[in-house]
């Protein structure tokens, strides 16, 4: 059993207190709550504590898209795998079987107190498989699984064009992306139909079963959308087929802002700290998500690591601030917005009883580029510790 004592606990489920305490005990939040009246006081003898007061305690960070562990970092053209680069439609592809929790993005995602992340197959393809969402720490990627398949990926503009094009097949055109995506779809929705009335266990096909949860909606397409044209097109098909979808990048968001809060998809935006090295990124910008915020779309923050790093997604929401986006908001937008967008806020994204003990403490507010993660908690465990904080009396596990 470990305590957090006297720390400012913000629980991004309605309740801060300036200085509160929080129980953990195998894995989940048992207790949590304002140090008033003498609680938590007497500790069971058992029990373990961390000493955070004048530290900030919230809930896990969380990347809502990338490719860490997918394109490694320092291993070139041999630890990437983001890619498919020979078919536009392999949504078969899984995430989980290319994930290497070795990669050096995970421990840098540590001491940044992010502990889920949703990875995938990148935007080459038309369709590119499915995405899968993960804490970030362990060794086997089978054990940090909170939910895989969780998205399917599809991906409009200018990658399926320069990818497909320069091959001399399609799609050389938005108009073959979006033409190749519906009769993807309008094939899938067929099996899908089939295999509702009853069909016979020969006739099943593994180049659509891996659709079912799409038409299910148990999990939504996951859409690489960067220019205003695209996302429509994008919220076009998704209404077509009466698919949920997410609106990932969306950095021409805020020039239609109205048309995605009508549509009622989410948008995970960025990697606003990025070049803008294509035509399609040419009006990204921090002040996006802001402007989407407040229009009543719910948002998360990406980095799209490696695009821009994972652990630049704090920082991502503090420049987030900066342009117009409120701070609380922003805290929100690496923690339990991401949580319900990609649809594992019943385990993390807030602390809560009987959630996930995914905690970090940090020295002052993660929007600042100051800001150290001081301890990153993962299901209880202390999975990193800055060298200057002191721990409990157990060993940290690394």
């Amino acid at each position: 059993m470990l305590y957090i004592v006297g720390g400012k606990i913000l629980t991004m489920a309605g309740f801060v207190w300036e200085k509160g305490y929080l129980c953990i005990e195998n894995g989940k939040i048992k207790e949590l709550g304002p140090m008033t009246d003498g609680a938590p006081f007497p500790l069971p003898e058992e029990a373990e504590v961390i000493n955070a007061l004048g530290y900030l305690v919230m809930p896990g960070l969380i990347e809502a898209h990338c490719h860490m562990g997918i394109t490694e970092e320092k291993k070139g053209m041999e630890g990437d795998d983001c890619n498919e680069t020979v078919n536009p439609i392999t949504p078969y592809l899984r995430s989980i079987d290319a994930i290497n929790p070795m990669d050096a993005a995970f421990d840098d995602a540590l001491k940044a107190g992010i502990t889920s992340a949703m990875i995938g197959p990148g935007s080459a393809n038309v369709v590119g498989g499915t995405f899968s969402f993960v804490k970030t720490h362990g060794r086997s990627i089978d054990e940090l699984i909170v939910l895989a398949p969780a998205a399917m990926k599809v991906a409009f503009g200018e990658n399926p064009k320069v990818n497909y094009s320069g091959q001399g097949t399609s799609p050389a055109t938005r108009m073959a992306i979006a033409a190749m995506l519906r009769e993807e779809l309008f094939k899938a929705r067929q099996y899908f139909k089939k295999k509702r009335a009853g069909m016979k266990p020969e006739d099943e096909d593994f180049r659509y079963e891996c659709w079912i949860p799409v038409f299910e909606r148990k999990i939504p397409l996951k859409a690489h959308v960067h220019r205003a044209d695209d996302i429509q097109t994008a919220i076009r098909i998704a209404k077509e087929f009466d698919l949920d979808m997410t609106l990932d990048h969306c950095s021409e968001g805020h020039l239609i802002a109205e048309v995605i809060k009508k549509a009622g998809f989410p948008a995970i935006v960025g990697p606003d700290l990025a070049s803008r090295n294509k035509i399609e990124v040419q009006n990204m910008a921090f002040k996006t998500i802001g402007i989407l915020n407040r229009a009543g779309v719910k948002t998360a923050i990406t980095t799209d690591h490696p695009v821009s790093l994972i652990q630049s997604l704090p920082v991502c929401a503090g420049l987030a601030v900066k342009s117009g986006l409120d701070e609380m908001e922003a805290l929100k937008a690496i923690t339990i917005y991401p949580a319900q967008i990609c649809r594992t806020d019943h385990r993390v994204g807030s602390l809560e009883i009987g959630k996930d003990a995914d905690v970090v403490i940090f020295d002052g507010s993660p929007l600042k580029v100051e800001t150290k993660a001081l301890c990153t908690i993962i299901e209880g465990k202390i999975v990193y510790a800055d060298d200057t904080f002191s721990l409990p009396h157990h060993e940290k596990t690394v």
